[in-house]
């Protein structure tokens, strides 16, 4: 039987700023997709990751569910009013649509979706970022598929010796999903081509070469200024990816976090800073709302969900922390300089935009 894995999440409230949901908040999302889900749902799980709100869901409806979708939005409406009632910040504020539509892409929330034969021991892990943007992946979805300095099980493990195929998106086309598929290893350097400009090209889904029906990694790719048309928050990512056997393993995919590697986001989506792996159910930094990734593994049989592995919550990652500590240190040092600061062009706010455009008449060309 085909199950679906479902992983959908919106900022909709945070206690005294960008930090984290309300225990009532999260309460109240959790009884309303425990109630209206009974019957609809073979799983759930709701837990945050900063500010954000995530809903785990098992089904077998199939990806792009109408029903599983509605569920959600309604869940995260239902959210919100309680964010509402307490004052939370940011109440509602990736619920970028007045009224639900049939399917939740395109109206704030990001989503990430796998349909599959579920396999004897399937295991799974699931991540989700706060601060920043889709391509923040890019980087440890390359490193963990294509790379095998990072992946030793691309030259060493038969089942996925051939490679994976990507299918990378175009964000800044917002009429339809503009996507192209690429083979590795043989497009490696086209791969990276794409994937190095990251508020951009972005990984939207990879697929197995050996056995092209098997659908491995699924990531949010929702733009929320695309949607909005200007700045109402950074869209921070959730991804799935299935692991073990005829996959790389947990261990090779986790690994590929430990780079801290800078993304565009923080506060204000101003400036760059590296990617922290932090535990789950963390609040937002107030250290500039230094972006984080959370990571959990499960196991499923029929749909139903083992208790999860918080994979970041160990020593070795403590020490990961301190190397991001430092790199965000270092490059708030240089404050509003390039390129701490993004260029004027990526920056989320238009306040430069503005203050620049009015200088520009004060300008003077000098004879020569």
């Amino acid at each position: 039987m085909k199950m679906t894995l479902s992983l959908i999440k919106a900022d909709i409230g945070g206690i005294g700023g960008h930090t984290k949901p309300s225990e009532k908040l999260l309460e109240t999302v959790r009884n309303f997709v425990k109630e209206k889900g009974e019957y609809l749902l073979t799983d759930h799980r709701v837990y945050h990751t900063g500010d954000d709100v995530a809903i785990l869901m098992t089904h077998t409806n199939g990806e792009g569910n109408e029903k599983v979708h509605q569920l959600a939005w309604d869940a995260f409406v239902a959210g919100t009013e309680t964010a509402k009632s307490e004052g939370l910040y940011g109440a509602g504020q990736d619920l970028l649509k007045d009224a639900f539509t049939g399917n939740i892409q395109g109206m704030g929330p990001g989503v990430a979706e796998i349909e599959f034969e579920e396999r004897p021991n399937e295991s799974v892990m699931a991540f989700s970022m706060d601060k920043t943007e889709p391509g923040a992946f890019n980087l440890p979805m390359y490193l963990g598929f294509a790379d095998p300095m990072w992946c030793p099980g691309l030259i060493v493990a038969p089942e996925i010796m051939q490679g994976f195929t990507f299918e990378i998106i175009d964000t800044e086309n917002t009429e339809a999903d503009k996507v192209i598929r690429l083979h590795a290893p043989e497009d490696l350097y086209d791969i990276a081509a794409l994937l190095r400009e990251t508020r951009r090209y972005v990984v939207k889904s990879i697929y197995s070469r050996k056995y092209p029906d098997e659908h491995v990694v699924s990531v949010s790719t929702t733009r929320l200024k695309n949607i909005a048309g200007k700045y109402v928050g950074k869209d921070d990512p959730v991804a799935l990816v299935r692991v073990q056997k005829i996959f790389p393993a947990t261990e090779e995919i986790g690994a590929c976090y430990r780079n801290a590697h800078f993304v565009a986001g923080d506060c204000r989506g101003s400036h760059q800073q590296p990617l922290m792996p932090v535990t789950i159910n963390s609040p937002s930094s107030v250290h500039y709302c230094v972006p984080i990734v959370q990571g959990i593994t499960f196991s499923m049989r029929n749909g139903i969900l083992t208790e999860f592995v918080d994979v970041f919550d160990d020593p070795f990652w403590d020490h990961i922390r301190e190397k991001a500590s430092r790199k965000s240190i270092e490059m708030r040092e240089q404050g509003f300089v390039e390129p701490s600061m993004l260029p004027r062009e990526e920056l989320e706010y238009g306040g430069i935009g503005e203050r620049l455009d009015k200088l520009e008449s004060r300008f003077e060309i000098k004879p020569d």
